[in-house]
């Protein structure tokens, strides 16, 4: 029998675990190599030249070291920038994230769509072109948060997080008439891996109902289909876990339901 594949996800944090969970759901033979560049954490607060001078040369090294079948990119900030140094400078395979616009703009009915990202991610021109090449005609809103990314990374860690911070964050995405359900947004992008960590909470908060897209589930489908069918059994595989400040953690018993119930080494 052939040995499991291995895949490395990469996130600036633990926002990537989302994509991971999916992931894991989607291939269980695999080996799974998470690795949170938490030494630079967050992206938001590098330029992009120093985001892409920290990355592209990281990942070689992760490569060099681990020897993936597959490398999924589960950071927004990071795929818009740095997915066509990769794949021009590694052989690997990559999967990236970017903001689930089209599907958003297709499901809403009210043509009203927010997509919530880092500040970074709303203002590049990689989205934009995204909203030009898949608006279907709706209006869309950008949101860019300063803070949700840290919330949900302190929430996941143990520690308190406000619903007043929560939703201080997510009220400019709620747009229109707040008693005309079809005159408001329905539908709001989740532009960055970390939000899905505070789900329940935006559900909670939500001033009214909307459809939330997390591009998780695409990333999973997309990744699996590369790597071609399972080879083997779950527990055959197993999954490690690597922060870049080398920092100690004791985010074990957090972490496993990402992991598919695994501990992570």
């Amino acid at each position: 029998m052939p040995p499991p594949p291995t895949i490395l996800v990469f996130d600036s944090g633990l926002g990537g675990l989302t994509v991971l969970r999916e992931i894991v759901a989607a291939r269980g033979d695999a080996h799974f190599i998470y690795v949170a560049d938490d030494a630079f954490f967050p992206y938001g607060h590098h330029s992009e030249e120093a985001i892409i001078a920290r990355v592209v040369p990281l990942i070689g090294d992760l490569i060099g070291q681990h020897a993936p079948d597959l490398v999924v990119i589960a950071c927004n900030t990071a795929s818009t920038l740095v997915m066509s140094h990769l794949r021009a400078a590694y052989s690997v395979p990559f999967v990236g994230t970017v903001p689930a616009i089209k599907p958003a703009c297709a499901l809403s009915k009210t043509r009203r769509v927010s997509v919530l990202g880092t500040k970074g991610t709303v203002q590049r021109e990689y989205t934009r072109k995204l909203i030009s090449d898949f608006a279907q005609g709706c209006e869309v809103t950008l949101v860019g948060s300063p803070e949700l990314a840290a919330l949900a990374e302190s929430a996941l860690s143990g520690g308190t997080v406000s619903d007043r911070d929560i939703a201080a964050e997510l009220a400019p995405c709620f747009v229109g008439d707040p008693d005309d359900p079809l005159a408001r947004t329905d539908a709001i992008v989740l532009a960055c891996t970390h939000y899905p960590l505070l789900f329940d909470r935006l559900i909670k908060l939500a001033p009214w109902e909307v459809a939330w897209i997390d591009p998780a589930p695409a990333i999973a489908r997309r990744a699996s289909d590369l790597l071609g069918p399972p080879t083997g059994a779950a527990d055959q595989a197993g999954a490690e876990m690597i922060f870049t400040s080398n920092k100690p953690h004791n985010l074990s018993k957090a972490l496993m339901p990402f992991f598919g119930g695994r501990v992570p080494a």
